[in-house]
This record gives C-alpha cells, sequence and structure tokens, in this order.
C-alpha cells in the first residue's frame, strides 16, 4: 500500500476517534454542571478538559477566563482550535476524500454524511438547544463509521491501518483521561472523608467511568461501591475493558502485526513491551509507585510509537 494512502486511512480514524472522546469529555463535565456545587468546583472540570487536550494556552489567548459556555464552543465549533469537533469531523472527511477509491461506498457516504450533518446541525443552533443530545450524536456517528468500516472493508492493510489509529488515539485519550481526572479529587483515595467529600466524589467517580462508558461495567465486574483504585484498574489494567489502556495497545499490537515491513521491527517491540507491562502490572505496584508518573510515561510511549508508526508507514512527520 501506498505510504500516501495508509496515512490518510490511519488519521481518518484517528481524527473520528478524537471527535468521539473530546464529545465524551465534554458531555460529561456538561452532565457533571448541572449538579449542585460551586462555581470554584465547576471550573476545576473546565480546567480539567482543556488540560486533557493541552488547549489551556490556546483557549485563554482567544478567550481569556474560563467560562463554561465558551469551552464546549471552543471545544465544539471553533475552526481555529484544531481539536474541537467541528475541525476533527472535517480532517476525517478530508483524509476520508482523499482516499474515496480505497474505501467502500457506504464507509465514505457515513463520512461525508456526519460532517454535512454537523454543520446542518450547529447552524440550526441545535448544539446550543442541548449540548447533551448533540454529544450523543457525535457518539453515535462515530460508533456508526467503526461498524461500517469493519462490516463493509475488505480486511487488509486499508483496515489494519484504520484500527490502527483508531486504538492509538484511544489508549492517548483514555490515559489523559484518567491522569487529569484522578488530579482533580480532591480527598485522598484512601483516607477517610467527609460524608460531603464521599458524596462529590462518587458523582466525581461516576462521572469518569460513564465518559468511557464503564458505569454498568464497572457494576457487573466489580459488584462493589466506587473505589477509586477498582476505577483505575478497570480502565488501566483490564483487557476486557474496551477502553481500556491493555484492550487498546492489544488491538495496537495485533494490527501492527498485520501490516509489519522489513524496518517495523523495533515499532512492534516497543508496541510489544508496553502491551506486556500492561498485561502483567498490578494496580497496587501503579498507584505505590505514582499514578501520574506511569501515566506520564505511558503517555510518552504511546507518543513515540505514533512517530516511529509514521515512520515506518506514512508520510514522515
Amino acid at each position: 500500500m501506498l505510504s500516501r494512502t495508509a496515512d490518510h486511512l490511519f488519521w481518518m480514524s484517528r481524527y473520528t476517534e478524537r471527535a468521539e472522546n473530546t464529545a465524551r469529555m465534554l458531555d460529561v463535565n456538561y452532565q457533571t454542571s448541572l449538579l449542585p456545587q460551586s462555581a470554584a468546583v465547576s471550573k476545576v472540570g473546565w480546567q480539567g478538559m482543556l488540560s486533557i487536550s493541552e488547549l489551556m494556552p490556546a483557549y485563554q489567548a482567544g478567550h481569556g477566563e474560563i467560562e463554561p459556555q465558551q469551552v464546549m464552543e471552543f471545544m465544539v465549533c471553533d475552526d481555529t482550535n484544531p481539536s474541537s469537533i467541528l475541525s476533527c469531523l472535517r480532517a476525517a472527511r478530508e483524509n476520508a476524500r482523499a482516499v474515496r477509491g480505497s474505501l467502500t461506498t457506504e464507509v465514505w457516504e457515513t463520512q461525508n454524511q456526519t460532517w454535512l450533518e454537523v454543520n446542518r446541525m450547529l447552524r440550526a443552533g441545535e448544539f446550543h438547544r442541548d449540548p447533551g443530545a448533540f454529544f450523543e450524536w457525535v457518539k453515535f456517528r462515530s460508533h456508526l463509521s467503526r461498524g461500517v468500516t469493519v462490516g463493509t472493508m475488505l480486511m487488509d492493510e486499508a483496515l489494519h491501518f484504520m484500527r490502527l489509529g483508531t486504538f492509538l488515539e484511544r489508549a492517548d485519550n483514555t490515559a489523559r483521561l484518567v491522569d487529569v481526572k484522578f488530579h482533580a479529587v480532591q480527598s485522598d483515595f484512601f483516607g477517610a472523608a467527609s460524608e460531603k467529600d464521599q458524596e462529590y466524589d462518587f458523582y466525581h467517580w461516576s462521572a469518569i467511568l460513564r465518559s468511557v462508558s464503564g458505569f454498568e461495567i464497572y457494576r457487573k465486574v466489580y459488584r462493589d461501591v466506587i473505589k477509586p483504585e477498582r476505577v483505575a484498574d478497570l480502565l488501566i489494567l483490564r483487557p476486557d475493558m474496551p477502553r481500556s489502556l491493555h484492550a487498546s495497545m492489544n488491538e495496537v499490537v495485533a494490527n501492527l502485526a498485520m501490516v509489519a515491513n522489513e524496518q517495523s521491527a523495533e515499532t512492534q517491540r516497543r508496541a510489544g513491551r508496553l502491551r506486556a507491562e500492561l498485561q502483567y502490572g498490578a494496580i497496587e505496584e501503579i498507584l505505590a509507585n505514582g499514578l501520574h508518573a506511569y501515566l506520564t510515561q505511558f503517555l510518552d510511549r504511546v507518543n513515540d510509537l505514533g512517530v516511529r508508526i509514521s515512520r515506518d508507514f506514512l508520510i514522515p512527520t
């Protein structure tokens, strides 16, 4: 496969996944903001949203003070923000258009219709009328895109590069989410907390789980109250949790193996080693050594994998 074609397919999937993850984070922050809480607590949530995406400097340069409505507009429909939902869906559609001949009609029409529809919805003011419904629509279109891709594409290199982009992006986003959200909790993980703190923590951890469609999964797996260490275990080490770091790296390693070439051995080794550490890791060790340090290192290694994949298979960045 031509590196240019592989590059477009890889980034089409990454941008679609990024739009979904942005919608998930915004939806959780929006729903949480409807709960009784102080302005300071609410502000921390929106700051975390910008920090996850590393967009705090860009936001402050254009908007200054953090206001929930302005943050949502910046993350949804701001053309100057390359990580906004609108920018991601545009980039996904443009990458799809560039390799129209490598896609099935269903995959192309799904991407194109998503782009046309999001413009119509924003012009009609549907996002401002009901942000929650808009975020659900973005998630649904991402699910539809993945389903149509797996259901209609030939299982060849094109599909593997698309899957590679999806799960590399997912690993990156889940790691950022866990890192920022764990830092946002004020009370000690394992210490005694006041009744008010415990109530706040329940909603906080519930929101984190819902942002990765993990609330029902947590209840099924642990059958217990929500505990921070178990949330971390679910989102980092569980291979059967679809959006966990372990599950994402399983897919990255599997799809890398399917497109391997003579210069990708080192990339495969690094991906395999990272997956092995997740496979045989223990959440107690990770928390004892420092969750933030662990996730920072994980993000560095995922970014390194992205650079190496570009160098080995795609247009060099």
